[in-house]
């Protein structure tokens, strides 16, 4: 993440927005990192922007952080829009960069992370993440999708295994420390049940086939 913002070019006075910002840790990082920037987030859930208000406290002066529909929001233009995890909102990939040209100032930055194929997807991994085939492309087709809507990636990060593998222990532990210590009696099964699910759809279908992929852009649309 920190290479990531710090190869994105940001100046001192630019001003950033997060499409989708979640609990705010892309932010936190960037404006720990670049002290004369502002920004704002956007996001629907009300508990995930909780969480990135407490997470950047004494950042309050620089952040606003809006509950709103990113896909619906709209202000004025942007130096850096950043959108990482979110693509769902805005109808997958395409959609997602065409959104974000919207908020961009014209030869603006963006920072862009999506799901894509590791590896051609197997009936397995495709029934496990109830998918088609073509619901995601492969790093190359990522890029070939910016490089259309005059975009020219400057640098990436594509996940490793083990990055991902962590990221999905983190997310069926969490529900299950949350289903054993903490859950009314009436939701702990299923909390359970969820958990199990989507472990044994990663385990047994998808890992090692779905992977993630994020790409600093740079709009040379009109260069």
């Amino acid at each position: 993440m920190s290479t990531l913002i710090h190869r994105a070019g940001i100046r001192p006075g630019d001003r950033v927005l997060d499409l989708g910002c979640g609990q705010g840790a892309w932010l936190t990082c960037l404006l720990e990192q670049h002290p004369g920037v502002t920004s704002v987030g956007v996001d629907r859930s009300a508990a995930a922007l909780r969480t990135a208000r407490a997470s950047s406290h004494g950042l309050d002066d620089r952040v606003e952080l809006i509950e709103a529909d990113a896909a619906a929001w709209r202000r004025n233009r942007f130096d850096v829009v950043l959108c990482v995890g979110a693509s769902h909102v805005f109808g997958g990939l395409t959609g997602t960069l065409a959104a974000m040209r919207r908020h961009l100032v014209p030869g603006g930055t963006l920072i862009v992370g999506d799901t894509i194929w590791d590896v051609p997807p197997s009936p397995r991994a495709l029934e496990a993440l109830e998918a088609d085939a073509d619901d995601f492309t492969d790093a190359a087709g990522l890029l070939a999708a910016a490089r259309a809507q005059g975009l020219e990636p400057s640098y990436g990060h594509i996940s490793t295994l083990a990055e991902w593998d962590e990221y999905e222990w983190s997310w069926t532990g969490s529900l299950t420390q949350w289903a054993l210590t903490e859950a009314p009696a009436a939701e702990r099964q299923e909390a359970l049940q969820i958990a199990a699910e989507h472990r044994s759809g990663w385990l047994d279908g998808y890992r090692g086939v779905l992977g993630f992929a994020t790409v600093v852009l740079h709009d040379v649309a009109d260069v």
